[in-house]
């Protein structure tokens, strides 16, 4: 378990730090993301962008546990 968090935590941190460089790429906004926008407030949920950031990361842990 704590060598899980610890590589879970190097895998975050530069994904993190190049956060403005991915965003470039679209990954936070692709189609199916739910963004709505009101007069006085947003509302933004990335749902296929979790989805596909949650299979990539699943077919990472697995080839990691071969």
């Amino acid at each position: 378990m704590q060598r899980t968090l610890i590589i879970l935590g190097l895998i975050l941190l530069p994904a993190g730090l190049l956060w403005p460089m991915i965003g470039k790429l679209g990954l936070g906004r692709l189609p199916g993301d739910i963004h709505v926008e009101g007069s006085s407030y947003s509302f933004y949920f990335p749902v296929m962008t979790s989805l596909l950031l949650s299979i990539v990361l699943s077919v990472v842990l697995w080839l990691a546990n071969r």
